[in-house]
């Protein structure tokens, strides 16, 4: 009896602890969602921590393009974008209102060409908050936590009548 409860111990252990770390590895907001495409281009793109952060990749086998220019309006707003090293583009939301409805428009220079495409500009994280008041990962690991539990107290329940009976 001993063995089973150092058992289940070590898996009470490793499953809140791989849990925990899933939920510490994937920041609230960071990932990214379509916002817009043409028939050469997608943007992908993420808001955390007041940045907008897009990919510019193309539409038929999602590789990276040399994107030599980009400019980002909201709501008729030009926001200044500044390109990453890992090839991505940010650019900073904090000049803008906070219930903006967010018509987002992309302008990509890229191979010789310009693309301007249309978009709707993707939620925050504090956006997605739960009723309780978390965010969505946060009520995600609530559930999580919840069923974990229940699996527990049934595996309980089962080795004690398994007890009873032998």
């Amino acid at each position: 009896m001993k063995r089973v409860m150092r058992l289940l111990a070590w898996i009470v252990a490793a499953t809140l602890g791989g849990s925990a770390a899933a939920v510490a590895a994937s920041p609230a907001g960071a990932a990214a969602a379509p916002l817009a495409h043409s028939a050469d281009l997608a943007v992908e793109g993420a808001v955390a921590a007041g940045t907008l952060t897009l990919r510019v990749r193309r539409s038929g086998n999602q590789q990276p393009l040399q994107v030599t220019d980009l400019a980002v309006r909201v709501d008729g707003r030009a926001l200044p974008v500044m390109a990453r090293a890992d090839g991505s583009w940010a650019a900073p939301l904090k000049d803008l209102p906070e219930h903006s409805p967010g018509k987002l428009e992309i302008i990509v220079a890229h191979d010789g060409a310009l693309e301007a495409l249309d978009g709707q500009l993707p939620l925050a994280a504090p956006a997605a908050a739960s009723p309780a008041g978390g965010t969505l990962s946060t009520l995600i690991h609530k559930q999580m936590s919840w069923w974990i539990l229940n699996v527990l107290i049934v595996l309980i329940g089962v080795i004690a009548v398994s007890r009873r009976m032998s």
